[in-house]
Order: C-alpha cells, then sequence, then structure tokens
C-alpha cells in the first residue's frame, strides 16, 4: 500500500483501508429469555421445579423417624444445624419409591417460614427452556393425583415437560396435616 506524504492524507488512507480489509460483523440473534427449572422424576413421571423455589438439592440424609406421623413424613433431618422435615412424595401421592436409595434425592424447600425437603425419585439436573414454548395447558397423560401440582409445561423435542409448583404444593390442606 502506497501511502501519500501528507499526514492527514495518510490517515485517511489507513482508515479507507482498514474499512475495507474489516471482516463483516457477526450475524445477529434474537436473544429469547430463558426459564429455568430443577429437572426430576416423581412416581415416574420428569417433571420440572422452579428454580428459584428449590434452595438445595441433597442424597438423602439419615433421618429420625417421628412418632404418630402421615406415613408420607419419614421424619426430619439435621441439616448443617437446621431441622429439615422430608416428606416422601410419592407416598404422599399414593405410591410408592423403588428400594433403590441410591437415586433418591431431597429437593430441599424455602419459601418464608416454610422449610422442607421432598424426597424424589431422581434428579436429572438443571433444564433451560426459552419462555415462548410455556404452555398453561396440563400435559396429556399426567396422573391424577398429580394435576393439583402441576402449573402448565414447557415443550421439548421429547414432548412437554410438566412444571411442578412446590407453591401448590404448600397451600394444599392434606400436605400439612401430618398428624397421623
Amino acid at each position: 500500500m502506497q501511502l501519500p506524504e501528507e499526514p492527514f492524507a495518510q490517515l485517511v488512507a489507513l482508515a479507507n483501508h482498514s474499512v475495507a480489509v474489516a471482516p463483516g460483523l457477526p450475524q445477529q440473534h434474537d436473544i429469547v429469555p430463558e426459564w429455568t427449572g430443577i429437572s426430576f422424576e416423581l412416581g415416574g413421571v420428569r417433571l420440572v421445579a422452579p428454580m428459584g423455589q428449590v434452595t438445595e438439592i441433597l442424597t438423602l440424609p439419615p433421618y429420625t423417624r417421628l412418632p404418630s406421623v402421615q406415613d408420607w413424613v419419614r421424619g426430619v433431618a439435621n441439616v448443617r444445624g437446621r431441622l429439615l422435615p422430608l416428606m416422601d412424595m410419592e407416598a404422599f401421592l399414593g405410591g410408592a419409591l423403588d428400594r433403590s436409595r441410591k437415586s433418591h434425592r431431597v429437593l430441599v424447600l424455602e419459601m418464608g417460614e416454610f422449610y422442607s425437603g421432598l424426597i424424589v425419585s431422581s434428579v436429572r439436573g438443571m433444564e433451560t427452556f426459552p419462555v415462548d414454548q410455556y404452555s398453561p395447558d396440563m400435559p396429556e397423560g399426567m396422573p391424577d393425583v398429580l394435576q393439583p401440582y402441576i402449573d402448565g409445561a414447557y415443550a421439548r423435542e421429547e414432548g412437554l415437560r410438566a412444571v411442578f409448583s412446590p407453591e401448590k404444593l404448600i397451600q394444599d390442606d392434606r400436605f400439612y396435616n401430618v398428624a397421623a
């Protein structure tokens, strides 16, 4: 590249040359907001709970059984100095967890004064969904016992993923009636 002798003309020539050889801007993509949840299995159904409502995921800790409580109340566990009530969600819904304790996990919920652990079959991890894939409709084939706790679903290639609502669960009077 041959540059002119005058300094200003040199700057203009360098600027023009830079524009001519510069690569184009990256392709613009629309940013779609996403919803994030914890994917887990309960009674053979894959569900997802809102990320902000599950404060922790634990392996099933040692716990102490409590007398005169419903069968689905497993007991209480000491988790870092706090007593965590453990609720067997499949038993609460009328089923039974399989014998393989290795896969059982505890979803710790802490919403206001409510602090409890829900024992589920397994936790699959974190999943994100584009918010425009949400449907408020009940997914087809959802077991009747789960329907009161479902708050819509997100579309996935393999089908719909139902959204489990811990808020709906803690509003259920049956869940608070732990005395046998």
